[in-house]
């Protein structure tokens, strides 16, 4: 048996617990001498999701079999399931406990609303479980004029009515999105502070009720914090904000404070570890008084006591994993009991019981996945189950963080993953795999596309180049007007590094990526010609004029803030600046001379499925080889495991054919 110390205390792995999709089993430590299948990979995580009760006594889960997915329920305690049923082909997005004996799960669908103007886009839909009754409910089912979708996040709290949902619903009638109290057995909400279309945000004590709101103006870009005045809100701060917003991040360390995200010069200097200028605040509601939040490392989430929902500490992701920071003294204790006893293993904080004497964690470092629940009482941490349970430890090929400097001597990080069992790399084949974004970031863990790649015996670097989150503010800002340019040099200048390093074959190498990925992608062919041999474009931009014109229109507004946003990205002065052509792919497909596989969702409502068409089209005519293959019934996430899966061997098929691994 393992065993490890948690402060002061035996921590043992006694026993599996059966969940039910994904159980540790004894097959685990079987190694097959063929890669697992590419299937195996693609498939969603048999546990998608897990949540503790505030007792710590049941686990709520996700769990999947092909597209179908259920919603099961576990006495601990008893190691019994008290409940199972299935809810289809949803898109479960988010599952929490509504006090001890309801469990709300939101899901998803690509869905328009023609009577209303909505657009083709991700609609978010909530049900509630009751462990009593063994029934499910809709959220704002059946409330009059309100549409039983989601207009924002929920919020669980503890009333003088007991535990009690709120959400935001659109009523047809009055075009308010006014927040509800919902009814947990019938599902009917009940209207409780009115809200309209420019009610940005809210922030709700720990008894559900609302002690501040935000305004933003779209056209203006102009954000207001308004703060209670008797039954009343007042304009308490109003700053201008046309891309970046100021944001509030809940309760703060009392109940009569909340925290914001925000730029103020005047109160604390830019806080070099945040990617915009702005820092932590936590902001009295009754006397408006400010006070910077004292992190020692900038956290880009948060969290907030199970119970209380007093803000107890921070999270901030790192090259290594997640570091946790804990201004909350218990809090703190027990992490850091926990980080020794998984040392090595950067475990996650999944959810905690009320107590924080049970907590959920989840680690993937050298492994494909696995929950564990650690019990302070018993002193034991039980195995709960591997979200990959066909993919074993020996089949994980080994993840490295690697640093190189580009062109203009700017520290680029990234990971480099090897197949499995290779410890002395030389002369491997190479995939470049570009993450989304292209504010977004590779993490340490487990990947199942970059370890799916590395199965078949490439190397795979996924680089966060310039303009990636989660480093510096001036990081982020180096990407500015970036796109296609040092964005895209940045993975080029890895591939050279990794040459240099006598790592990979400069000839063999490809690259491969979805949505900004998938740009980068084709970029790859047009813009940083004689690097790659082909690639792979997964819900790719290939116009860039072409994108923005059409999240004007779908925001019905020449001037709104997606549309800034991404003319700051790529260096636009303005709506259909025609500057943009020299940077889209579907313009210079007369200069590509390496074969290019375009694959892209029919649901996808982010990046839309004209602009692989338009590139696919583009290369027709040119005479240049391509292929496009449309995914039925994809979104941009990629969220059923059937496409995925059709995705992931596609690529493989034309990896192998245009740059064998052997």
């Amino acid at each position: 048996m393992l065993k490890s110390v948690l402060s002061g205390l035996v921590l043992t792995v006694l026993s599996v617990v059966a969940l039910g999709g994904g159980m540790v089993s004894g097959a685990q430590a079987q190694v097959q001498g063929a890669p697992p299948s590419l299937d195996i990979y693609a498939a969603s995580p048999t546990v998608e999701l897990m949540a503790l009760s505030p007792s710590g006594d049941l686990i709520a889960r996700i769990v999947v079999t092909g597209e179908q997915r259920a919603i099961a329920v576990t006495h601990m305690n008893r190691a019994e399931h008290v409940f199972a049923a299935s809810i289809g082909e949803a898109k479960v997005r988010d599952l929490r406990w509504i006090g001890e004996g309801k469990v709300l799960i939101i899901s998803s669908q690509t869905r328009a609303i023609h009577l209303l103007g909505v657009p083709r886009s991700e609609l978010y839909f909530g049900m509630i479980l009751d462990l009593e009754t063994q029934k499910l409910t809709r959220v704002l089912d059946r409330t009059q004029d309100v549409l039983p979708v989601l207009y924002g996040g929920a919020s669980v709290r503890e009333t003088d009515q007991g535990p009690t949902l709120f959400v935001r619903g659109f009523n047809v009638e009055t075009g308010q999105s006014d927040l509800h109290r919902v009814d947990l057995s019938s599902g009917r909400g009940r209207s409780v502070v009115p809200m309209d279309r420019e009610t940005d945000d809210y922030v709700l004590d720990g008894e559900g009720v609302v002690i501040a709101t935000a305004r933003y103006v779209e056209r203006s870009g102009r954000w207001t914090m308004m703060l209670p005045n008797g039954r009343r809100f007042r304009e308490a701060w109003t700053t201008d904000a046309p891309v970046d917003t100021p944001t509030f991040l809940g309760m703060g360390r009392t109940p009569r404070t909340v925290v914001i995200s925000a730029d103020r010069p005047d109160l604390a200097a830019a806080d070099p570890e945040s990617e915009t200028q702005a820092n932590l605040f936590e902001v009295n509601v009754d006397t408006g008084e400010w006070t910077k939040l004292p992190f020692a490392h900038h956290p880009d989430a948060l969290w907030h006591h199970p119970r209380t929902r007093l803000l107890i500490g921070g999270s901030r992701v790192e090259e290594d994993g997640v570091r946790y920071e804990f201004i909350d003294p218990t809090s703190a204790s027990r992490w850091r009991s926990i980080e020794r006893a998984f040392e090595g293993k950067a475990p996650q904080l999944v959810s905690w019981s009320a107590d924080q004497k049970r907590i959920l964690v989840f680690s993937d470092i050298g492994e494909s996945g696995l929950y564990q629940l650690v019990d302070f009482d018993r002193r034991t941490a039980d195995a709960l189950a591997f979200t990959y349970p066909d993919i074993p430890p020996e089949q994980v090929g080994a993840v490295r963080h690697v640093t190189y400097d580009a062109a203009d001597g700017l520290k680029i990080p990234g990971y480099l993953t090897l197949p499995p069992g290779v410890e002395t790399p030389e002369k491997l084949p190479l995939i470049v795999l570009a993450h989304g974004g292209p504010a977004s970031r590779d993490v340490m863990g487990f990947d199942w596309w970059a370890q799916a790649l590395a199965s078949r015996g490439y190397a795979v670097l996924q680089p966060n180049f310039r303009g990636s989150e989660g480093y510096t503010r001036a990081f982020l800002e180096a990407g500015y007007g970036e796109w296609g340019r040092k964005m895209q040099t940045d993975l080029s200048d890895g591939v050279r590094w990794l040459t240099e390093q006598g790592i990979v074959d400069p000839d063999r190498v490809c690259i491969v990526g979805a949505s900004y990925g998938g740009y980068a992608a084709m970029a790859g062919l047009t813009l940083d010609r004689g690097v790659y041999r082909c690639a792979v474009a997964v819900a790719g931009v290939s116009d860039l004029r072409r994108m923005v014109n059409w999240e004007a229109r779908q925001e019905r507004s020449r001037n709104n803030q997606t549309v800034r946003y991404w003319n700051r990205f790529m260096g636009a002065a303005r709506l259909n600046d025609r500057a943009l052509d020299a940077l889209s792919p579907a313009y210079l497909a007369d200069t590509v001379d390496k074969p290019l596989l375009l694959i892209h969702g029919r649901d996808d409502t982010v990046v839309a499925i004209e602009q692989s068409r338009v590139m696919a089209e583009a290369m027709r005519r040119a005479g240049k080889p391509v292929e496009l293959i449309e995914l039925e019934g994809e979104d941009h996430w990629l969220s059923r495991a059937d496409t995925r899966q059709q995705m992931l061997r596609e690529t493989v098929r034309f990896l192998e054919a245009n740059n064998p691994a052997r």
